[in-house]
């Protein structure tokens, strides 16, 4: 009996890495899914805005989660254009994790799938460095929704950060102040094998795009090729 409560601990101690793995590869998967039903709806992300974007972030089934007066939790990837100013081919994902209090009430206990456009290299230098709080650290507005929505307005053209949700097949620009966006270092760990920031990901091209990934960063190439930005 003892020899086998030592295998089943020894089996228990390779496995649980295996399947974290898998776990994060997962939400790779599931990202994809999100951006690609995204990207077929008509009225959804204006294509100007997505030519426009540095960074796109996808964090699919945000569940809201009792914490004092409500609060949500989600975990997801940030991919950007390579190069120092972000004007290549899409790069490798970074696991990323969204979390505050300030939108739970609003999800009515669905799963809600969340977009967030990175418009400048403000934004994105903010999410690279660290945990960044959403209207403080900087700045977010409801993104406009339509393939034609014009984004020479104020309000986009001051945005750091474009955010988006999903929620019972609605989609809908939404704002998301005082909710932050984090690296999820162990995360990036798990899918990539290795210690490895967000920034070295994004920045320094440390690692290539797992297989899990491919179909996000793909659907990024197909949709917005170039950045128009400049």
């Amino acid at each position: 009996m003892r020899r086998i409560g030592v295998l089943l601990i020894a089996i228990g101690m390779f496995a649980a890495p295996a399947f974290a793995g898998l776990k994060e590869e997962g939400r790779l998967e599931d990202a994809g899914l999100v951006l690609e039903e995204i990207l077929k709806v008509p009225d959804a992300i204006p294509q100007d805005l997505l030519d426009r974007a540095e960074c796109v972030v996808v964090v699919p089934s945000v569940k809201k989660f009792a914490l004092g007066f409500g609060g949500s939790y989600g975990r997801g990837v940030m991919v950007c254009r390579s190069g120092e100013n972000f004007d290549g081919p899409w790069g490798a994902p970074a696991m990323y994790a969204l979390e505050g209090g300030s939108f739970g009430l609003q999800l009515g206990g669905q799963a809600t799938d969340f977009v967030f456009l990175v418009m400048n290299k403000r934004g994105a230098d903010s999410l690279l460095r660290s945990k960044t709080k959403l209207g403080a650290d900087a700045s977010v507005a409801a993104g406009p929704k339509g393939r034609t929505a014009s984004a020479n307005t104020d309000a986009y053209m001051r945005a750091e950060i474009l955010s988006y949700s999903r929620n019972r097949g609605l989609f809908a620009g939404i704002s998301l102040e005082g909710s932050t966006l984090r690296p999820d270092n162990g995360a990036n760990e798990k899918i990539y094998g290795r210690e490895v920031t967000a920034r070295s990901i994004v920045l320094e091209h440390a690692v290539s795009a797992p297989e899990a990934g491919r179909k996000l960063v793909s659907l990024l190439e197909q949709a917005s090729p170039k950045n128009l930005s400049s």
